[in-house]
This record gives structure tokens, sequence and C-alpha cells, in this order.
């Protein structure tokens, strides 16, 4: 019998009467066991090239069964259809969709390889750009010394300004990691290539085998294909088995439009333990978009990049982040006028104003997608994509809308991860059926 079986035939067995508080604390105790407590005989698991204890039955049964659980799938009529709306892109962008000019801000090439090497690894959620970390090179370059970075960990994460943002013990383990491996390899990090023959694939592998340094699948292909745009690795090979970065745009728009397909909506990352979830979908999502740029060229030689990688501007930048969000909004006014705007800072009823230019005012009442309504072309027009001239005149719709309505699901959300170690992570949340409490901290 295996660990749900056992959970499931428990609550049968006591759940005939909630309504009773007694009944009910009893459910909610079993409940809290089955998904939290661990117990002295439950077994290890190996993560991270260590070995931990299960946090909890749950646990133990979500790492035997979660990809059987999950189902993912790539769908390839739903890529076929993306390669298609991304050759209608490429059409009407005359390429430039695909080839952002990436900006060195006036850094030489080892300095580039400095700065990129020794922050990529550093969740910044966007609040840090390369510009601002050049900045931070320029007006201080002893910050980026490696033996500094590796002596002094704690003040390279202060000095970069990452202390603001969670988990600083993590951010601090990061930097000391990766400043040493670049010691024990000997060179600078724009020398990196050079080391590994200029296979991207080995040294992509090199950066992820690299224990907790921060270098996973998504950080690595980052640092690869920067590296390469910016043009500071001239001779190399394999930069076509550089993924997509698998973040929460990618893979939301994977979701989305169904080139990605899972049996269930994706699990709260308080339910994936040890990031099972998390893992397997950022591998599958890596697999889809590929798909998705190996029928393009297939489809459409002469015109396809050079890599999968190079579709991370126009499928995270400007799909993901500009598109693909509740960025349409319904205001309504004092004198019961509805309308749709494209920023949520308006406060002005647009109706009242055109018509008898009035100002009145506006209270939003709800977001939503630009592909739920038919006056979504007013967020399209207005965003960044659109407003740069990149795209030609009459861009007014997402280029995935009829994708999504075919083979996905428009309200599908990403996954969220917790990380094993650290002070907020997984390895700090045991709790015994004896003691109770324990669990995550915010």
């Amino acid at each position: 019998m295996d660990e749900l079986e056992l959970f499931v035939r428990d609550l049968k067995n006591i759940a005939y009467n909630v309504s009773d508080i007694g009944t009910a604390r009893e459910v909610i105790s079993k409940i809290n066991e089955f998904l939290y407590n661990t117990h002295e005989d439950i077994g290890t698991v190996t993560a991270l090239g260590e070995s931990f204890t299960y946090l909890s039955e749950f646990h133990k049964y979500w790492h035997k069964n979660y990809k059987d659980i999950l189902g993912l799938k790539v769908e390839t009529g739903a890529c076929e259809a993306v390669a298609k709306a991304l050759h209608e892109v490429y059409i009407r962008t005359n390429g430039r969709a695909f080839k952002e000019i990436y900006d060195t801000f006036g850094l030489k090439d080892e300095e580039i390889g400095l700065v990129r090497l020794l922050t990529a690894n550093q969740d910044f959620r966007g609040s840090r750009s390369f510009k601002e970390l050049a900045d931070i090179y320029i007006s201080d370059p002893v910050i980026f010394d490696i033996q500094e970075a590796y002596n002094s960990p704690e003040n390279f994460i202060k000095d970069i300004e990452a202390t603001s943002l969670s988990q600083t013990d993590k951010r601090v383990m990061y930097a000391k990691n990766i400043a040493k491996f670049l010691l024990d390899e000997g060179v600078e990090p724009f020398r990196l290539i050079d080391k590994y023959n200029g296979d991207l694939v080995a040294l992509r592998n090199a950066l992820i085998e690299n224990e907790n340094a921060g270098y996973g699948n998504k950080k690595a292909d980052m640092f690869i294909r920067d590296m390469v745009v910016l043009n500071v690795w001239k001779k190399y090979k394999n930069f076509d088995k550089i993924n997509v970065a698998s973040d929460v745009n990618t893979i939301r728009v994977a979701l989305r439009t169904g080139i990605l397909h899972s049996e269930i909506p994706l699990l709260s990352s308080f339910m994936d333990i040890f990031c099972y979830q998390y893992s397997y979908v950022d591998e599958m999502n890596a697999k889809a978009w590929y798909e998705v740029w190996r029928i393009w060229n297939e489809l459409y030689p002469t015109e396809t990049i050079e890599s999968p990688c190079m579709l991370d501007y126009f499928i995270y930048n400007v799909v993901g982040k500009q598109f693909c969000k509740d960025i349409l909004c319904l205001f309504k006014c004092e004198n019961g006028h509805s309308f749709y705007w494209h920023s949520a800072r308006n406060k002005t009823c647009q109706v009242c104003y055109d018509t008898v230019h009035k100002k009145t005012k506006a209270t939003l009442v709800k977001k939503l997608l630009p592909c739920e309504s038919d006056k979504g072309y007013l967020a399209i027009e207005k965003s960044d994509f659109v407003r740069s001239g990149m795209a030609q005149p009459n861009y007014s719709q997402c280029p995935f809308k009829e994708i999504c309505e075919q083979y996905g699901n428009k309200k599908l959300m990403p996954p969220k991860s917790i990380s094993i170690k650290g002070q907020t992570g997984w390895t700090s949340a045991y709790s015994s059926k004896e003691t109770g409490g324990g669990g995550l901290m915010a």
C-alpha cells in the first residue's frame, strides 16, 4: 500500500462528520501529518549531492510519482502552430523581434565576462539590470575581483546591492562558490570558452555541475547566451543546443499555448516539496521551445535564428512580460460609463472627457489579458514592443491568441519554487509527528 492510499484510507475511517469539532481536529491533524511531518523510519532522499530525510509521507510519495501525476508532454501540433506564428512575427518585424541589440555599456570583453558570471547566478527578479551592474563595476572594479569575492562573499553581495532581496545566506554561498570555480579553473570568465575548446555545452554542464554555485539550467543558458550575443565569445560550437531560459514567463507562454501540456494545473509551491515539479517543468519547457525552434528551422531555414535561446527576447520580454499579463483595464465612472484602457494608473473617465470634455473620476473594476476582450488592442498597441516601432503598423493582437484558444489554456499559471536549502528553504521546514509546529519561514 503506497503513502497516498494509506492516507486516504485513514481519512475515510474518520471523516464521517467534520462538523463535529473533534472529528475536524483529527482530519486536520492527519492532513498536516501526511503533508509536513516526518518520523524516524521514513527514509532518505538524495538532492544537491547530499542525503536528506524525507520531509513527510507526501514528500516520499511525490518524489516517486510526480512525473506520472503531472503527465507533462510536448505537443507537436501546438509547436508547429507557434513556429508558424513566429515566422509571421519575423516577417512583420524584418527579423528584429529576435535580434535585440545588446548593449555592453562601455565594458570590455573581459569586464563583461566578469560581471555576468559573478552576477548571473543571483536572482535579482528584474530589480537589477545589466546597465546598473555595469555602473557598479565602473564605479569600483575591485568589487568584482574574484579573490575578493571568494574571501568576502558577504561584502560582494552587499556591494552589488542584493542584500535587500530574500535568502541572503544562499546568495552568499552562490557568490563564494562561483568565485571558487573561477579560481580552480585558473582563467578569467571570458577565457572559459577556450578551456572547453569552444564547446558551449561542455561549459554549460560544468557550470551546472558546480554544486551550490547557483547555476542551474536557466542561469547557465542565460550567461552563455549573453556572452555570445554580446560578441565576447567569437569562436564556439553547439550554440544551437543552448535553450530558451526557462522562467515564469517562458513557462507561462508554453503552458498557455499548449506546446507544453500538463494533465492537471500545476501544484502550489507549498506542495512541491524539494522542487520536483519545478525542475521537471523547467526541463520540459526547454524541450518544448527547442521543438518550436526545430520546426521553425525546418519550415523556414533561411530565416530562423541561430539558437533556441535567441527566442528569449520575444518570448520572455514581449509576449511573457507585455502581452500575456493582465494589462487590459476595465474602468467605470460615477456617471455609469464603462470603458477599457491600457493603464491601471488612469484616473479619468475617458468617455466623459471625449464626449463633453469633462474630467470625471474613474475607478478600476478589474484587469484582464488583452486576448480576453475585443478591446485588447488598446493594451497591445501601447506596449513597449509596438511603441518602439519594431513591429509594422496595425500590430494589435498577441500572435499566439488563436493558438491558446485551440491548443492551450490562457488561464494556466507557471510554477513557483521554494529552495531546498537556505534559511527559508525546505531543509529548515522539518517537523515531526511528536513535536508539531515547524514549517516554512517568510
